[in-house]
């Protein structure tokens, strides 16, 4: 028998109703945490055996792999030193704004890719020269794991001082091998692929908007400082003692990894016609490059450093202009 006053009673009875109502909405929501934390989508199958859980079942999935994939960094332990040296220090972080392009006469370009609930969101800016689709500023805002800040501060690296059409041809290869401490290992591990293809597609997507500007016809892409060569002391080992088929295979390695990538973004391209004696290589061009005026200039010689940094000192290069 209850002996309190009525009032008290009364008041009691809504206390009591009021937890019972909180503890029915609370107690579905920590089971749903209890089932992400610690069963994560093995729970979520299990459920989807069960028709009446199906829905709600499939819904949990979607939400345990998207957790998986923003909790779940990628080691720093598989980054190249460059790659971990970029992430650290972002230089390239922020954003444009319409108002700031106007004063500077410039065209804002500006692509989103991803989604947050997947865990992975870049915006990208593009301040670009009306006169002649040259990329004088770029920046990017991203929400998501540190090797897409990572492939997005080499991106902007690249996109800098390059046009609109050049821009449309970085590759994910090229901006791996931007940050490549040795030239055969990956900067970005496997799994970072669809991070690296974000970047790719948000680039295509800013470019895009500037199809309306003009070209400047004799402009080419400045090739990548010697400083991010690799430079191999003494040259290949054993070079002078390889057969003549394995020297010609050194060489289309150095080209596939360093030369090739960068003349790429002129629409141009570079193969090898012969190699005489020790020495002596004769290359041909490709594409654009055949009527390109630095192709026995910037080019030739930026193919010759390079071919001397990785493959031997005394190596010259001499382009056959009539062989494409």
């Amino acid at each position: 028998m209850d002996l309190r006053p009525p009032g008290l009673r009364s008041i009691g009875n809504s206390l009591y109703i009021k937890r019972m109502l909180t503890i029915l909405l609370i107690l579905p929501l920590a089971i749903l945490h209890i089932l992400l934390l610690f069963f994560s989508d093995v729970a979520c199958i299990s459920l989807m055996r069960m028709p009446a859980y199906r829905v709600i079942a499939e819904s949990l999935i979607g939400i345990c792999m998207s957790l998986k994939a923003l909790v779940t960094p990628f080691p720093w332990t598989r980054y190249s030193k460059k790659l971990s040296a970029k992430i650290e220090k972002l230089r390239c972080i922020g954003l444009f704004v319409a108002e700031e392009a106007t004063a500077r006469d410039m065209r804002l370009a500006e692509s989103t890719v991803g989604k947050l609930e997947d865990g992975n969101r870049l915006r990208l800016f593009l301040l670009v020269d009306k006169d002649d689709g040259i990329i004088v500023d770029a920046k990017f805002q991203a929400f998501g794991q540190s090797a897409l800040l990572g492939a997005a501060e080499v991106a902007c690296e690249l996109l800098i001082g390059k046009n609109y059409d050049q821009a449309k041809r970085i590759s994910t290869t090229l901006i791996d091998q931007q940050v490549r401490d040795r030239s055969e290992n990956p900067a970005f591990p496997m799994e970072a692929a669809p991070l690296l293809n974000l970047v790719v597609e948000a680039i295509e997507l800013a470019a895009e908007q500037c199809t309306d500007l003009p070209l400047s016809t004799s402009y080419v892409a400045p090739p990548v400082g010697m400083g991010q060569v690799e430079v191999r002391e003494g040259g290949y080992p054993g070079w002078l003692e390889l057969p003549q088929s394995q020297r010609v295979a050194v060489i289309e390695e150095v080209l596939n990894q360093d030369i090739r990538p960068y003349i790429a973004l002129d629409a141009g391209g570079v193969e090898v016609v012969s190699l005489l004696g020790e020495f002596n290589l004769i290359i041909a061009y490709q594409g654009s490059c055949t009527s390109c005026y630095s192709s026995v200039g910037t080019t030739l010689s930026y193919i010759q450093q390079v071919l001397r940094a990785k493959v031997h000192p005394s190596l010259n290069v001499t382009p056959n202009i009539e062989f494409h």
